[in-house]
């Protein structure tokens, strides 16, 4: 059979002079430029497309738009596949790979359609039933086949080639919709003299004008209304552009995908805020499907959807035609399709429908049967006949094409965002937005203006009040009519089938009448019950065109009216939205922002491998210290121990602490004191959140009586400003203090190792830095070459060590001018695993012991707070559960097994004990110790097993290893700390 044997040879909105190749499921098709996925499958003869979630039951195209529920399709291949994309809204591209989802083995026999074999095990709520037993660990076993068979479409693993990109723009008048009552209100706002921007999630402008031939009026009046905008310097059109969500202060957000025809190295998608001053919702309707057995087969299709396909795409996907309605709408499909020679037959439910229609239905030779609905439907991977019920019984017609129509829905969603209430309208049997703020407004068929003519003249009015809203009250023409003639009534009430088939309600999450009657039997009557019990509008689709035949259904089983009945909430996004298009251009490195030290281009050149530390990038091991980390840092070790080492430590939180009460304050948010500590001298502090957990440790200085520098661990640096901020503003606002981060200001630097100080007396000779000068945990404050100097004697490593502060831009010359003083001193740069080795070896606690779980005493920091109160943390650290005896505590372990390791993270079981679970604690930071000779570490161990001296058996089962150790001090070097004194 050729290809685009259904394509009609003339009209349609398609560029014959441009074909277009792509492949579904592997078969070779064609289409043109203009078309969508979903309608050159039809023109190539293709309905089938994919399968239902549950049952795996063959599905067709069904609608023309977003609200599609059939068929999802995955697009691309390798790091471009994209799952789940509606084949209705894909415009078609040259080249595009295109699959169906959700079969095994394939499309057309599928394995697991065997599950519709099983569907009364699989109703509603079936796994909150089904999966509970036999045992309370059944669960764990059921998982793995439930997660399996889960989903739809699979997603790429690789990594994404394409651009996304993030904008902002702005617009006095917001335009969502690009139908008649949109393009009206945007030539109004713009002759009103407001920048406007006009949205339209299609390719083309014109929404329900172009289900209208391409030769019609409505066609021209719409080439004239985007000639009239295009032209226009203060409007913007965003076609291809989707408006998924509404937020506070009139900020809508859009994701704007690329025009195929475009260079492939635009971006892919490109995610908009935008913000305007004022708002025109003209987003239009939806239409309803009928419910009736078996209505999901391949070959139903929404009327609407069957007259776009035929008008717009030159597409005529049936011959034998049943339109089933219950509003007038519908027959307008059915007299295009007559016109186009196909034999078409009516099936409207009600009575009496308008005599001008049935007129003009004999004149077009279509047949007309009143009171007459589908019962029934035969047919597998398409449609061949229907069962209808009318006056004068049953009886069968053959179709190749059932297109349906319950009604419209009004599009209420994006209104709904910001709590504007649906409400119901019995004139339109629908809802439709309730009462608007003053900056928004609202036209055309979503608010039940169903007639042409009707949603120009309403988006002219809203659109003139959307620019007038903000003072652009230039005169506005009348504007440009266009009658279609359309009737509107409202649609006939259906009841539930009582046919022996399926009838679903909602497509997509295959949920059935049935369903409901069960969600109604076992009390789930309210509608958000209803929803979640059943996934009802749960799916990609979120229930458009299942959530007002659901509600219909419920009302009629409660004896209650739609409003009583109530409607669901609609969230953002209205239709799903990528992860690439909300994140743009942050990942990788450029997920968050990446922090340099003043002294990072040295590094670089220096030989340093650099490692991401939080958002700092700061150096491993320099590679001249050996062939890799493990090496290099045990050699960088020891020449801090034995000579000198030179680290670059500019990324500690560094915050100014000022006022009249600095003091005061220090002291209630130190859990040791600060209110005493003389001018020039320093104190190691912690700080504890309000549950009596360790929050961060650092130490602070006094540089004059009301100010300190204080400083923080890198990790947590931005959180104890906030903190501090916090308590300021909602504790004690009656304290005088200001904080000020000052981190970014001054580069800073430790020079650790027996042979510091004569390092720093060649570098800085000019300062006393003798011990009677600088002793212990003193300050010295000076110049270096013009710039602020702030030398700090105190050590995290266990020797003599001195921490150096100036100016930023001065980092560099500063740190070039410490090596060049400690050439001959041996002195040499060190990274951060050295740097947390020493530390480990000297047992302070870091990052790895202050987790978020442990106390003061857990850590063995007790003491520091002694007796004191009045701090924060101070009740609740004292808490019985913190006494307990098997509480974990800090402990000191020593590998005793020759040639095997600690590894950070094991857990800890004592010898002969199963190991299972938790255990009794967990190694938390390990170092080789070249003092020791052998690796050692720092453990969090339960305090009625931690004696020293005792074994412990560590356990790391992701390498499967055990490893025997002792207990022991956690201060495996110095512990008298002369060497830091000496």
């Amino acid at each position: 059979m050729s290809s685009n044997h259904k394509r009609l040879s003339m009209s349609g909105r398609i560029d014959r002079e441009q074909p277009v190749d792509f492949t579904f499921d592997g078969r070779k098709l064609a289409g043109y430029r203009g078309d969508t996925l979903a309608s050159a499958l039809l023109a190539n003869g293709v309905t089938l497309v994919g399968r239902s979630f549950k049952y795996h039951r063959p599905r067709g195209i069904f609608s023309a738009g977003p609200e599609e529920p059939n068929a999802l399709v995955t697009q691309g291949i390798a790091g471009r596949r994209e799952p789940n994309l509606p084949a209705t809204t894909l415009e078609l591209a040259d080249g595009m790979v295109v699959e169906s989802q959700n079969r095994w083995p394939s499309l057309a026999f599928d394995v697991q359609s065997v599950n519709g074999l099983l569907a009364p095990f699989l109703s509603a709520g079936f796994y909150y039933k089904t999966f509970m037993g036999p045992t309370r660990r059944a669960w764990m076993f059921y998982e793995h086949f439930i997660r399996k068979a889960a989903g739809l479409g699979r997603a790429g693993t690789d990594p994404d080639p394409d651009r996304y990109d993030i904008s902002h723009t702005f617009a006095d008048v917001a335009i969502v919709g690009g139908g008649p009552a949109g393009l009206s209100a945007a030539r109004a706002a713009a002759a009103a003299g407001a920048r406007v921007a006009l949205v339209e999630q299609d390719f083309l402008l014109g929404g329900q004008l172009l289900t209208e031939p391409s030769d019609s009026a409505a066609a021209a009046w719409l080439r004239q209304a985007e000639a009239e905008l295009e032209s226009s310097e203060t409007v913007t059109l965003m076609k291809r552009t989707t408006a998924f969500g509404t937020y506070d202060g009139n900020v809508i957000g859009l994701v704007e995908q690329r025009d195929p025809t475009n260079p492939a190295g635009e971006a892919r998608q490109t995610f908009t805020m935008l913000r305007a001053r004022s708002i025109v919702f003209a987003t239009g309707a939806i239409e309803r499907p009928m419910v009736f057995s078996n209505n999901d087969r391949p070959g139903v299709m929404l009327a609407s959807a069957a007259r776009t396909y035929l008008n717009r795409f030159a597409v005529l996907p049936g011959k034998k035609i049943i339109v089933a309605t219950s509003n007038d709408g519908a027959w307008r499909t059915a007299f295009d399709y007559a016109a186009a020679g196909a034999e078409v037959t009516v099936a409207d439910l009600r009575a009496a429908p308008p005599a001008a229609l049935v007129a003009e239905a004999a004149q077009l030779g279509v047949v007309v049967r009143a009171a007459t609905r589908i019962v029934d439907l035969h047919g597998g991977h398409a449609v061949r006949r229907v069962t209808l019920n009318g006056p004068d019984g049953q009886s069968d017609a053959a179709c190749d094409l059932v297109c349906v129509s319950g009604g419209w829905s009004p599009t209420v969603h994006l209104t709904s965002h910001l709590g504007v209430k649906p409400v119901y309208r019995d004139d339109i049997g629908g809802f439709v937005p309730g009462a608007f703020p003053a900056d928004r407004f609202s036209a055309g068929s979503m608010m039940g203006a169903y007639s042409t003519a009707g949603a120009i003249e309403g988006g002219h009015r809203a659109g003139t009040q959307a620019a007038s809203f903000h003072g652009k009250s230039a005169a506005v023409p009348a504007p440009s009519k266009l009658d279609l003639g359309e009737t509107a009534t409202a649609p006939l009430r259906e009841v539930l089938p009582a046919g022996r088939g399926k009838a679903f309600v909602d497509f997509q999450m295959d949920v059935t009448t049935g369903d409901i009657e069960l969600a109604h039997r076992e009390g789930y009557e309210s509608v958000e019950h209803l929803k979640r019990y059943t996934t009802l509008g749960m799916g990609t689709d979120q229930g458009k065109t299942s959530n007002f035949p659901a509600l219909a259904a419920m009302a009629a089983l409660r004896n209650a009216t739609i409003p009583e009945t109530g409607a669901t909430t609609f969230r953002p996004p209205y239709t799903p939205v990528a992860i690439g298009a909300l994140a743009g251009r942050a990942i990788g490195h450029h997920f968050k922002p990446i922090r340099r030290t003043p002294m990072h281009d040295w590094h670089m050149a220096n030989g340093a491998e650099m490692l991401e530390v939080g958002l700092w990038m700061r150096p491993y091991f320099y590679k001249q210290s050996g062939r890799d980390v493990n090496e290099a840092y045990v050699a960088e070790m020891r020449n801090a121990r034995q000579a000198a080492g030179l680290m670059d430590i500019s990324t500690l939180g560094k915050i100014d602490v000022q006022g009249p009460d600095a003091a005061i304050f220090l002291d209630r948010v130190y859990a040791n004191g600060f209110a005493k500590l003389p001018v020039g001298r320093a104190r190691y502090g912690v700080m504890l959140r309000d549950d009596g957990i360790v929050f961060d440790d650092g130490t602070t200085t006094r540089l004059a009586e009301n100010r300190f520098f204080m400083t923080t661990s890198t990790a947590k640096a931005a959180d104890v400003l906030s903190r501090l901020e916090f308590l300021l503003d909602t504790a004690w606002p009656d304290l005088r203090v200001a904080v000020t981060s000052v981190s970014d200001e001054w580069a800073a630097m430790s020079v650790a190792g027996p042979k510091s100080r004569a390092i720093l007396s060649v570098a800085f000779p000019a300062l006393d830095v003798s011990d009677a000068a600088l002793a212990h945990m003193g300050l010295l404050e000076s110049e270096w070459r013009g710039r602020a100097l702030r030398i700090l004697r105190l050590s995290y490593s266990g020797e003599r060590a001195y921490e150096i502060y100036v100016g930023a831009t001065a980092g560099e010359q500063l740190w070039s001018r410490l090596l060049e003083a400690g050439r001959a001193f041996d002195l040499k740069p060190y990274g951060v695993e050295a740097l947390g080795a020493l530390r480990v070896e000297k047992g302070h606690v870091a990052g790895p012991e202050i987790d978020g779980r442990t106390t003061l005493d857990d850590l063995g920091l007790g003491r520091m707070a002694g007796k004191r109160t009045g701090f924060v943390g101070d009740v609740l650290r004292r808490r019985p559960a913190f006494q307990a005896p098997d509480r974990q505590r800090l402990v000191g372990l020593e590998c005793i097994e020759e040639g095997k390791r600690l590894r950070g993270g094991a857990i800890l079981f004592l010898p002969g004990e199963k190991p299972y679970g938790h255990g009794r604690g967990r190694v938390t930071s390990v170092t080789f110790s070249p003092e020791r000779g052998r690796y050692v570490g720092l453990a969090l161990l339960a305090g009625d097993v931690a004696s020293e001296g005792s074994e412990i058996v560590a356990v790391y089962p992701m390498k499967t290893e055990t490893v025997r150790a002792r207990i022991v001090s956690p201060v495996f070097l110095d512990p008298q700390g002369e060497r830091l004194h000496g």
